[in-house]
């Protein structure tokens, strides 16, 4: 079975011939590039110093090339844009170092200058002249978002301003989407996953504005969850005139893509913290479910694509909205968080939404057990989520950095040892 048949059928609730496997194929299921490099050495696959693409600066992601998704056996693909959080493309690549001394490669625009104690500062645009958007610790593995809040008064407060990193989007890149979406289809016989990370809706790690200059309207991440509150109709206004732009890119897309993808990653605003959610039902329903149904309904009218949520953290409460929504799949189904017991969430939910995730905890149990551990809780998830379909197996969320290569090893190699159905999970581990 083709890997692209693989992951159609697990959506559509069917058993395929062995639960589908993804790594990369969007910007929360992939892998930091310390983490990359390590895996890529013990592999086999490059020469010792070979470096590794950072190809999302803000989370620090490494490429996931052909080589890699091939000696996992990975079913997924990424079909992405050229841009970043931070403004720069992703052209002209240089030469870098981690903290943790990866040798990688990073964008032109990737131009940092270290502070006296250490810490590294990043520039939207790759501009210097501009204040810092980007401050990744001295010995840290990723960027923190400046919040650059400039004064304001209610009544000075511009819808546009919000969105002012909104665009239609232009012709080139239209035209890559066109021309990667073919690659793609052509060349490998892996799912497309359309990453359309401009579709969230307050996502908070964009709020702060990482790839404006001078960013403008309500930028700080504490006064933008009080506004969901005191500002709602404010904040509604903002969504409805985002989500009129991206009607307008998803139609510009679709027209040369086609019915290629075969997932569309529409939204990663989290929803949920450890102990629950931290946006109530009624705020969802009322602020965000609109818009969100809004771009459901109009994927699926339109094309074949399913639909993808993104949310960290106890999302029990919110789930039957995401359905209600329209959304066709959940990631990254933290099973950690409280009330997110993988057997209850297949139950109550199975037959209506994809679990994309779960596979094992990336907070405790990939980074810092062994790898029998590792190997006893991956096929303890296959367990919860694989009967009937309806999963795609990846990691809580991204593969963080130091994690070893043999936990990693151990999870893709266990998932599909005994994620082929009928599944097997009485053997012996």
């Amino acid at each position: 079975m083709s890997s692209r048949e693989r992951v159609r059928l697990a959506l559509e609730h069917k058993e395929p011939d062995c639960v589908p496997l993804d790594l990369g194929s969007t910007t929360v299921t992939g892998m930091h590039v310390d983490t990359v490099y390590r895996l890529r050495q013990a592999l086999d696959l490059d020469p010792p110093g070979a470096p590794v693409k950072i190809i999302e600066p803000f989370q620090m992601l490494g490429e996931i090339k052909p080589d890699l998704i091939n000696a996992l056996n990975i079913d997924a693909v990424q079909l992405t844009g050229t841009g970043t959080a931070f403004g720069f493309p992703l052209e002209g690549w240089k030469e870098w170092k981690t903290f943790g001394g990866t040798p990688a490669l990073v964008p032109n625009g990737f131009n940092t200058q270290t502070e006296p104690n250490g810490d590294l500062l990043l520039y939207p645009q790759g501009d210097r002249s501009a204040p810092a958007s980007g401050r990744m610790p001295r010995g840290g593995f990723y960027f923190d978002v400046i919040v650059r809040q400039e004064p304001f008064k209610d009544e000075d407060l511009r819808v546009e301003d919000n969105l002012e990193e909104l665009s239609v989007l232009s012709e080139a890149e239209v035209d890559h989407f066109r021309r990667r979406a073919d690659e793609l289809f052509t060349q490998t016989d892996k799912a497309l996953v359309l990453n359309l990370g401009a579709l969230s809706l307050g996502n908070i790690s964009r709020i702060p504005g990482p790839g404006l200059k001078y960013p403008r309207g309500i930028r700080d991440v504490e006064e933008w969850y009080i506004s969901l509150n005191t500002r709602r109709d404010h904040v509604y206004k903002i969504f409805e005139r985002q989500t009129e732009i991206n009607l307008t890119n998803l139609a510009k897309i679709h027209a040369v893509v086609g019915n290629k993808p075969t997932v569309a990653y529409l939204t990663g605003t989290d929803f949920g913290a450890q102990n629950g959610p931290f946006v109530s039902p009624r705020t969802y329903r009322g602020l965000f479910m609109p818009f969100h149904k809004q771009v459901n309904d109009w994927v699926h009218h339109n094309t074949t694509w399913k639909t993808f949520i993104h949310s960290c953290g106890s999302v029990w409460a919110l789930v039957e909205d995401f359905i209600a929504a329209g959304f066709d799949i959940l990631n990254p189904v933290q099973c950690s968080a409280a009330n997110m017991n993988p057997f209850d969430l297949k139950k109550k939910f199975g037959s209506r939404i994809t679990f994309w995730g779960g596979g094992v905890d990336t907070q405790g149990t990939l980074p810092f057990g062994s790898p029998r551990e590792v190997r006893e809780e991956v096929r303890e998830r296959i367990r919860a989520f694989g009967s009937g379909g309806g999963f795609v197996f990846n990691a809580v969320h991204n593969v963080q950095a130091l994690v070893p290569s043999e936990n990693v090893l151990a999870m893709y190699r266990t998932a599909r040892e005994f994620g082929s159905y009928p599944l097997r999970l009485n053997s012996a581990a």
